[in-house]
């Protein structure tokens, strides 16, 4: 199954994430199929693909809680 989650990257204390598609067995910054967008919880600012983001949840991606509250607050689902 394709799941919408996290990639970890940044310094310590630090962190920045990618949400990316990949497959739901993957460790949390293995590899990934698509980088989808940012999501910076230091400052809260996010870049979302929004074309690609709605083809992968219409081919059936799961979104994880953590992304799925992101994608609410960018109004991602008013827009499909």
């Amino acid at each position: 199954m394709i799941k919408l989650r996290l990639k970890k990257y940044g310094r310590k204390g630090q962190p920045c994430y990618r949400i990316v598609a990949m497959d739901s067995r993957t460790k949390r910054d293995g590899r990934s199929i698509e980088e989808l967008g940012f999501y910076n919880p230091m400052t809260d600012e996010t870049h979302l693909n929004f074309q690609r983001l709605i083809v992968r949840l219409k081919q059936g991606a799961q979104p994880t809680e953590t992304v799925r509250n992101i994608f609410v607050k960018a109004k991602l689902f008013e827009q499909m």
